[in-house]
């Protein structure tokens, strides 16, 4: 399925998909492909019907595994093949509600110094200090470091927009100590053979030093970006301008951070101790 993929992959990209969401849709139209040992230009509306009761019913996968599925084969149908279907219409994932791992400042700070790569610990450094995604971080190029302005450019994030986000003097120092070690000329976050920085490099060395820390939470390279966000709440910081920070669309997205802040755990439980004294 080559051709189909090529030119699913083409309308990914005039609808202004995101490499990272590209990726993804293709794989789930691939693992659709597979299922049926049939290129899915070739599938009958039933079949497709099936694959997702099979999904459901007898893979039971997790509902957000289900969204990225149906997203993915919705896309081929509807936009690639012009096939909208009936079937795709009613196809829904159950929306499912999960708390992000966070890691407190002594826990983010053990993890990165275990992180062997030194241009995967940079990586780290900046997902953690500067609450990027790991695909802004590995877009960054060195001139959207500015140090006169003390901030890092992130162009084109989610949704395509553009933002500027403070860089710390520290995290500044280590940039030029990396600098001074690699020399990149364009991408900022290379190999030591020029190469650019992938993202199953980082997700690699980052398994390595999670496991290395005994650090028994679900680390994954987002949560440093949700531990930027929570650090910066329990340090008073206007969760508006945390919004602004980590480029959300919805406030009700950064809000979900006030759950997690040690501060606000604190206030709960001394009303709760409050309310039980007497018992």
């Amino acid at each position: 399925m080559t051709e189909l993929r090529n030119r699913m992959i083409a309308d990914m990209k005039l609808h202004g998909l995101a490499p990272g969401t590209q990726k993804v849709y293709a794989n789930a139209v691939s693992r659709l492909a597979g299922y049926f040992h049939r290129s899915p230009d070739q599938l009958s509306e039933q079949e497709l019907h099936d694959y997702f009761t099979y999904l459901v019913e007898t893979k039971k996968v997790p509902s957000s595994t289900l969204r990225t599925e149906i997203f993915g084969v919705k896309f081929l149908f509807d936009k690639t093949l012009q096939r909208p279907w009936p079937t795709l219409k009613f196809l829904r994932a159950r929306p499912s509600f999960k708390l992000p791992t966070v890691l407190d400042r002594a826990e983010a700070q053990r993890l990165l110094a275990l992180i062997r790569c030194p241009t995967v610990r940079m990586c780290g450094l900046l997902m953690y200090s500067c609450g990027l995604r790991i695909s802004e971080a590995l877009a960054l190029q060195v001139k959207d470091i500015d140090s006169a302005r003390m901030v890092v450019i992130v162009r084109a994030g989610k949704g395509n927009k553009d933002r500027h986000v403070p860089l710390s003097p520290r995290t500044l120092e280590l940039l030029r100590d990396y600098w001074r070690e690699y020399r990149p000329a364009t991408h900022l976050l290379v190999m030591k053979d020029g190469r650019p920085l992938a993202d199953h490099n980082v997700r690699y060395f980052l398994k390595r030093a999670v496991k290395e820390s005994r650090i028994s939470k679900r680390i994954s390279c987002h949560t440093l970006r949700h531990s930027y966000a929570t650090n910066l709440m329990e340090q008073g910081l206007d969760v508006r301008v945390i919004q602004g920070l980590l480029g959300h669309r919805s406030l009700k997205t950064t809000t979900l951070y006030l759950h997690m802040t040690q501060s606000v755990m604190q206030s709960v439980q001394e009303a709760v101790n409050g309310l039980t004294s007497d018992l």
